[in-house]
């Protein structure tokens, strides 16, 4: 696999979406029809810029809490000291200066048959069509002792924002010769690569301040993505700092004293941490099992062609909240299912059938400066499933020469880049 670059990152993904982004001409009875987006974020922010340069004459209303909103794809570089803090977040400017009207709110409650969104602040909202991008919620039930308030102790930081800057400074305050432990749940989370990732860049910072720190990884499963890829990097920039166990060696963790920052193992094994990282079992963000959209595993079954709900007409729900596999819960995956469902709801109002669906997603992960490494991917919908084209896609190769690694930076950063563009505007 050659290195992906930004151009070849771009024209993946309009091959695989061409027709996300022809304009569409809404019928004269649709124009008076109302949208409303949950969710600023990769997923629901491109799905109200799309819509709205698709069908100028709908009303479209994007709810979100927060008036800047920062990433968790490049978190772990701010983790790393790689980047500052404002240099992850985004504001909603642009989006309104497109027509898409802000409400910064948090949804409360859905009524799906009144069609109706109930906003924390007493607000309600009409929807003809409402889509939901609520990333996702901590399962705090999932891990004995580990709660809302454990994590303001031991943090998860797997929702940029407070709790990635408490982690942070816990990983400045650690002591030189202390011990990083990291909990890592089963399949499926959000961002498959991504406590790999930081792993990584955290041992980056070590190196530089904490050269005599260790990493411990416990991990509830065997295999996770670009294993092979992750471990030769590790060995080579970081030698012996960064240990894994996998779940047939005791790496699944039982139980969480975050104040005694302990952990205990399957086997019983007590492990004891300077800096303590549990990202537990997640589900989709609660608004989704509000809007009654979430089945039996807590994520939300959605229509391969369209990603409306296969539980209520007229939701639909897009990325890390959503039953996709084999599409992975990332940031761009849910970019790409925002403008899928802006074609379809598009489509549907002006009479016409929704485009044939395809999608495409790329991973970049960052090792250290200069080494970097990924993994894409190309899908279709086919009889009501999403199926990955073989052969489209596929992970960097093992052993590549410090050219080739320095290529994958390059094009990780080029591509957060023009993401940040295409949903926000910078």
């Amino acid at each position: 696999m050659k290195p992906l670059s930004r151009r070849g990152l771009l024209g993946q993904a309009a091959a695989a979406g061409a027709a996300l982004a022809l304009p569409a001409i809404v019928r004269a009875q649709a124009a008076s029809a109302r949208v409303v987006v949950v969710g600023g974020g990769f997923g629901g922010a491109t799905a109200a810029r799309y819509l709205k340069r698709r069908a100028p004459q709908v009303q479209v209303t994007l709810v979100e809490p927060a008036r800047r909103f920062y990433t968790c794809p490049f978190s772990n570089h701010y983790l790393a000291g790689l980047l500052e803090w404002e240099q992850i977040g985004h504001g909603f400017d642009e989006l309104r200066a497109a027509g898409v009207e802000l409400v910064h709110a948090a949804a409360d409650d859905v009524d799906a048959t009144g069609r109706s969104l109930r906003l924390s602040n007493g607000q309600r909202l009409a929807w003809d069509r409402l889509v939901l991008s609520p990333g996702v919620d901590m399962r705090w039930d999932a891990l004995e002792g580990y709660d809302e308030a454990a994590a303001e102790l031991a943090p998860h930081a797997w929702k940029a924002g407070a709790q990635t800057q408490l982690l942070r400074r816990q990983l400045q305050a650690m002591d030189d010769g202390g011990t990083f432990v990291m909990v890592i749940p089963d399949n499926p989370f959000r961002c498959p690569p991504g406590p790999y990732e930081r792993a990584a860049l955290v041992a980056h910072y070590f190196r530089q301040h904490k050269p005599r720190a260790k990493i411990l990884l416990l991990d509830a499963k065997d295999n996770f993505s670009k294993k092979a890829l992750f471990q030769q990097g590790w060995k080579a920039l970081y030698g012996d700092m960064i240990e894994w166990t996998g779940l047939s060696g005791d790496g699944q963790v039982l139980r969480v004293d975050a104040a005694r920052r302990e952990l205990e193992t399957t086997f019983g094994r007590v492990v004891k941490a300077s800096v303590l990282n549990v990202i537990p079992p997640q589900k989709a963000g609660r608004i989704a099992e509000r809007a009654g959209v979430t089945d039996a595993s807590g994520w939300v079954p959605v229509v391969a062609e369209t990603f409306e709900s296969q539980r209520v007409p007229g939701i639909y729900a897009v990325g890390d909240a959503t039953i996709a596999s084999p599409m992975p819960k990332s940031g761009f995956a849910a970019n790409m299912q925002g403008k899928m469902v802006a074609a379809a709801i598009a489509a549907e109002l002006a009479g016409q059938p929704a485009p044939a669906a395809a999608y495409a997603n790329t991973c970049y992960s960052l090792i250290g400066p200069g080494y970097g490494i990924s993994v894409a991917g190309v899908y279709r919908a086919q009889r009501g499933r999403i199926v990955e084209i073989a052969e489209a896609g596929g992970v960097s190769p093992l052993d590549a020469d410090a050219a080739f690694r320095a290529a994958e930076a390059l094009h990780g950063a080029a591509w957060y880049r023009a993401i940040s563009a295409d949903i926000w505007g910078g």
